[in-house]
């Protein structure tokens, strides 16, 4: 008698060399020897490649990867900061609010990756870590261009780059071009609400700083949300934006001091310290001041 639960589009199982059964799906292609495979579309060769661990210790693999796959997320977060930027200064708001959403939830990845990394040990951790030298996240140049798309400018932190020109010369173009919530201010403004020109045309490279006519700007489209509907949303975008940006800065705060402590980092930085610090920046601070005033 035929089994019940046997898969109706399945052909008969026939045994392997090894004694295992293969169920073919009628239609499934088994041969890549003259197609592109999964492997060759995604260079899983490389990307698989590219873990060398310098200790001995079975604890520094984690560390790779966690770090590698976090550089993953954050590529992708490039590609859709700069497009939701481009949009944003073209009017086309639509689509920018999908490439934001989008960023929000990378974000979540990366708090969540923190989870894992969390499960290295002190020990474990002093294990690997002579092995790094001075190789720090701080040194992160897709990090960097993120911190500088979302509007958190600061010339010093150009100089862990200055040996890659090539490098360098990709954050200094994040550094020089308008941020996300410099191109959503723009666009209030081309909408006819008013914003202080000082904060329409300014000098890019430095850091945003807050404005009492800024703030009543984004009041004027939280008071008549109907009215300013895409204004509005883009001012929700940008909150859950920063809220998942809190989230991971913060995550990242607990996993180092949960992993060493008040130690300094190995690219010099003052560790938990430095990273408490960060928790403080705002980055489009008026957006969150509105709702004391509203």
């Amino acid at each position: 008698m035929a089994c019940p639960h046997a898969p109706q589009d399945a052909t008969p199982a026939k045994p392997t060399a090894a004694g295992e059964t293969i169920v073919r799906e009628e239609g499934a292609q088994l041969d890549f020897s003259h197609d592109m495979s999964y492997g060759d579309y995604l260079h899983l060769d490389e990307v698989l490649g590219a873990q060398h661990p310098l200790s001995p210790d079975h604890n520094e693999m984690l560390f790779i990867v966690q770090h590698q796959t976090s550089e993953l997320w954050m590529k992708l977060m490039l590609h859709e900061l700069t497009a939701a930027v481009r949009h944003l200064a073209a009017d086309q708001l639509q689509p920018a609010f999908k490439m934001l959403a989008r960023v929000s939830k990378i974000m979540e990845q990366l708090v969540h990756a923190w989870d894992v990394l969390a499960t290295m040990t002190p020990p474990e951790y002093s294990a690997i870590r002579p092995y790094l030298a001075q190789s720090s996240g701080f040194q992160s140049w897709q990090y960097r261009c993120i911190e500088f798309s979302l509007g958190n400018k600061n010339a010093a932190m150009r100089k862990p780059h200055a040996h890659r020109p090539d490098l360098l010369q990709i954050v200094d173009a994040a550094w020089h071009r308008p941020s996300l919530y410099d191109e959503a201010l723009r666009l209030l403004a081309r909408r006819g609400i008013p914003v202080p020109a000082s904060h329409t045309e300014r000098d890019w490279t430095l850091p945003y700083t807050a404005s009492e006519g800024v703030m009543q700007a984004w009041l004027q489209v939280y008071r008549a949300p109907d009215q300013h509907w895409d204004l509005y949303q883009l001012g929700e975008e940008l909150t859950d934006l920063e809220d998942a940006f809190r989230l991971w800065r913060f995550r990242h705060v607990t996993t180092v001091e949960r992993v060493i402590g008040f130690k300094r980092g190995t690219g010099g930085t003052g560790g938990v310290n430095y990273l408490r610090k960060m928790l403080d920046v705002v980055l489009f601070p008026e957006i969150w001041q509105l709702r004391t005033e509203l």
